[in-house]
């Protein structure tokens, strides 16, 4: 069990069913750091966590931006110097979507990695 796999299956579900909001659980910081980051890039609207008691919840609203999001097994290392050749494999074109990577300077995107020269494990992808 993956929450991170489990989490992004659930908002692909949703956003091919069309529906305005989704439930995520079990709630995990690196779920939430992951969800800011596609929120900061414009696919998904608020995101709310919700304490019931037990491992927690984000309740994430959905704008039907995405056409794909999926995470990365096995969680591939990469360098900075091999980022393009993970963008061709997982995005469709160049300048759409995005490459999350969890690195020593915290969770970001590709373009963000290769801004601050830095290179990490590869966790997802959203276009």
């Amino acid at each position: 069990m993956d929450p991170l796999v489990n989490a992004l299956n659930t908002i692909s579900a949703h956003e091919e069913r069309r529906l305005n909001e989704c439930i995520i659980t079990p709630a995990s910081g690196l779920v939430g750091k992951v969800l800011r980051l596609i929120q900061g890039k414009g696919y998904v609207g608020e995101i709310e966590y919700i304490d019931d008691g037990r491992q927690g919840k984000f309740r994430v609203q959905l704008f039907g931006r995405i056409n794909s999001c999926k995470a990365v097994t096995p969680r591939f290392k990469t360098r900075v110097s091999e980022m393009e050749k993970w963008e061709k494999r997982y995005l469709p074109s160049r300048n759409l979507g995005v490459v999350i990577l969890s690195t020593n300077k915290g969770v970001m995107d590709h373009v963000q990695a290769k801004e601050e020269n830095v290179g990490g494990v590869l966790l997802a992808y959203v276009y």
